[in-house]
């Protein structure tokens, strides 16, 4: 007999899709993606297992914790609904989700739309006549984010080796979005009310060398497809543009003066990894960590008010008391605005699995909280400048007597906020000019400019 789960009957009013996103950003927008088409095809979208028809559930399988979390979503969502989609970048493993849960009803992997819409179609048939002028769907698709702000995915895949990522293997090689494709997206999320745009891809400033910088044109006029060209453009838009996962490449530096002008936010998201070269050149990352750093002070005489956020690894196969001693001093000498730790994880089909001198996992989390002790005098002191000083703010909500905030330097659920105190009605969305007060560890207390 064979143990394949029964076709779902026809229904005759529209399926209710249950949708679990786990993982990064770029995840975000795929799940973004999918719920567009499947709203396109007539489907309505349920936050409630029990309302559900199927349960669609897309995954993160970066870092073992990420696959524990998605296993486990996968588990909860069977146990509430008992008919669940899996997709995402856990997905490429379908033999190891089957053995963890054997009774999902279709697998597929990261960025198979069509796949997994059509596993839904298979699962949840619908058999309703779809009106898009009465179930009217909004231009800019279908968000998970707060109206205000949107992930703009620029690209897929990436082309780098890193001996510690899987995620060329997950999402293939770099494969950019033609940049018409690209502008007419932002201009269509502005015209829908978004106020910031955060650029996101796994490497920003590569964008375009896959398509050779070829020529589209926006707005009649011709464009190349490459980082500084599309970074021109998004800056003409008239939103706060913050660019995600840029790779130091020495194009870079010309987008420094779009920041000192205002075009784009002073803002970037650089993953440096590590501040050792003997452990970058393991992690086959750039390892000339002198000139980063030179790179760094030339930015910030060219824009003052740069914000910098990174990510590091401590841990890593072979890190010795020197080389962490060396991270730390990178740490200090870099003065990083936003930070980000992470205690190294071996990833099943890295390179780095394969390195020898594993370090003891009492010794990764000693290290872990001497970064964090470490960063945490750095940003209290970067932080400490802006006492005294006015800022615009973009208002993200409010709680209790403070309206909830972010500045230039603040990216959504990773960064620091700006809390301020007023009575002042301020919605969601609206700037705000505000007087930083005090400062704490990685938080600004502010009040309404002019008080």
């Amino acid at each position: 007999m064979s143990s394949k789960p029964a076709r779902a009957p026809v229904s005759v009013t529209p399926p209710r899709i249950g949708f679990v996103s786990l993982g990064c950003p770029k995840a975000l927008v795929d799940s973004e993606r999918i719920l567009t088409q499947l709203r396109l095809d007539g489907y309505t979208i349920t936050n409630e297992y029990a309302d559900a028809n199927v349960v669609v559930v897309n995954t993160c399988g970066f870092i073992d914790s990420a696959r524990a979390e998605s296993l486990s979503a996968i588990g909860e969502a069977l146990a509430e609904n008992g008919r669940v989609i899996v997709t995402g970048c856990l997905g490429a493993e379908a033999e190891h989700i089957r053995t963890a849960h054997p009774d999902v009803l279709a697998v597929t992997g990261p960025q198979q739309y069509e796949a997994v819409v059509g596993a839904v179609h298979e699962h949840a048939p619908i058999d309703v006549v779809h009106d898009p002028f009465v179930d009217l769907l909004p231009p800019q698709g279908i968000k998970l984010t707060p109206r205000h702000y949107a992930y703009l995915k620029i690209s897929e895949g990436c082309n780098h080796a890193c001996s510690f990522c899987i995620i060329p293997a997950l999402r293939g090689r770099l494969a950019s979005r033609p940049v018409d494709d690209v502008m007419l997206e932002a201009e269509r999320l502005v015209a829908a009310g978004v106020k910031e745009l955060l650029v996101i891809s796994q490497d920003t400033s590569a964008y375009g060398s896959d398509l050779r910088y070829r020529t589209a044109f926006w707005q009649g006029r011709p464009l190349k497809s490459d980082f500084v060209g599309l970074c021109r453009a998004l800056g003409t838009l008239g939103v706060w543009v913050r660019l995600h996962y840029v790779y130091p490449y020495p194009h870079v530096d010309e987008v420094l003066p779009l920041m000192a002008e205002g075009r784009l936010l002073p803002y970037l998201d650089i993953p440096f990894q590590h501040g050792s070269p003997r452990l970058l050149k393991l992690m086959r990352r750039p390892a000339a960590t002198e000139d980063t750093l030179e790179r760094i002070h030339a930015w910030r005489r060219i824009c003052p008010d740069l914000s910098l956020r990174s990510t590091f690894i401590v841990g890593f196969p072979g890190e010795t008391d020197d080389d962490f001693e060396q991270l730390l001093a990178f740490l200090d000498a870099a003065e990083l605005d936003r930070v980000g730790c992470f205690e190294y994880s071996p990833v099943a089909g890295a390179a780095a699995n394969a390195l020898p001198g594993a370090v003891p996992d009492a010794l990764k989390a000693e290290r872990h909280a001497r970064f964090m002790a470490a960063q945490q005098v750095i940003s209290r002191r970067r932080l400490a400048r802006r006492v005294g000083r006015e800022l615009d703010v973009l208002v993200d909500g409010r709680a209790g007597g403070r309206l909830i905030a972010r500045s230039a330097a603040d990216a959504p659920d990773i960064d620091g906020l700006v809390y301020v105190k007023t009575r002042r009605r301020v919605a969601p969305g609206e700037f705000l000019r505000v007087r930083v007060e005090r400062a704490d560890d990685y938080d600004l207390h502010a009040v309404p400019a002019g008080r």
